[in-house]
């Protein structure tokens, strides 16, 4: 594939954003209509740019420098291999941040942007605290509640150091946008928490369980890390560990936010119901109207 690559740029006459989408798609076209290499070698092109899927087409005239053209034929390389397009690119949206993400954490998704709004709605009364995000990744979850939140500290934990990385170089690109400072802390769920009591507990923990793997879609099996996607005990193992040490950690009407598999989510939130230090408990929905959510507050006293 660079070999074609290569040849589509010796046929462009300057080095222009309108031939190197050219020469994108020859690259993709190897794995996709005509058609399809084109889109979607705009809509890489824009990504590797942190811009608008537009923006490729309105400047394709502009020019574009030797080291941005092999940036973005590599990344067309990568997305003709199978990589997802935010690996490929190197970058994902999430909410109004820009992260950096590779193989080392999940790609953030649409469903846990609403997972951020059901967090900040329920504590938009009750400024201050500490929220911890329980299985970082790329720092997603923990970035947006420091920079549209209100608390005092947020802190983010993940078992694994190169997702831990991966956050901490997406903490100080997006330092500028943050109003209370980030902790990244390696350690498993609340294990490397010793502030009590928390304001708030929020994570998207592995939910999928082993036996599931092959009905995954190739894009998420074979490239995004298993670490995060895989829980023992049907999918169940990890979220029920974080709600028994949730209890101990969240102060009086502390708030636990978890997404979940939507297959799971009354029995999530029945587990929540049965520990008896939650109240108020409920399943919330994404925004295709699938059960996702589950959210609780810690009792004022537990019995």
């Amino acid at each position: 594939m660079a070999d074609v690559a290569r040849g589509a740029a010796r046929t462009t006459q300057s080095c222009t954003i309108g031939a190197l989408v050219t020469a994108m798609t020859a690259v993709l076209s190897t794995v996709l209509t005509p058609d399809e290499a084109r889109r979607e070698a705009r809509e890489l092109l824009a990504a590797v740019h942190d811009m608008p899927r537009h923006w490729p087409t309105v400047e394709q005239g502009a020019a574009v420098s030797a080291d941005e053209w092999g940036r973005a034929l590599h990344a067309a390389e990568r997305r003709a291999a199978g990589a997802p397009l935010q690996y490929a690119a190197g970058r994902a949206s999430f909410r109004h941040l820009t992260l950096d993400v590779d193989e080392r954490v999940l790609i953030p998704r649409p469903e846990t942007e609403v997972l951020i709004e059901i967090v900040l709605d329920a504590l938009r009364d009750e400024p201050g605290g500490i929220a911890v995000d329980v299985g970082t990744g790329s720092g997603a979850i923990a970035l947006a509640l420091a920079s549209e939140g209100r608390f005092e500290r947020v802190i983010g934990t993940d078992v694994s150091l190169d997702a831990l990385t991966v956050a901490r170089a997406n903490a100080a690109r997006c330092a500028r946008v943050l109003r209370a400072p980030v902790d990244l802390r390696a350690g498993s769920l609340l294990g490397p928490v010793r502030e009590r009591p928390l304001r708030a507990v929020v994570s998207n923990p592995p939910y999928i369980a082993w036996d599931e793997r092959d009905a995954l879609p190739t894009s998420v099996r074979d490239w995004e890390p298993t670490v995060a996607l895989f829980s023992g005990s049907d999918g169940m193992g990890a979220t029920a560990r974080l709600v028994r040490e949730a209890a101990r950690a969240l102060g009086a009407r502390g708030l636990l936010a978890i997404e979940v598999d939507m297959r799971r989510a009354s029995l999530v939130a029945e587990l929540v119901a049965t520990a008896g230090a939650y109240e108020e408990v409920r399943v919330q929905l994404d925004l295709t109207g699938r059960e996702r959510f589950v959210v609780a507050r810690r009792r004022e006293a537990l019995g």
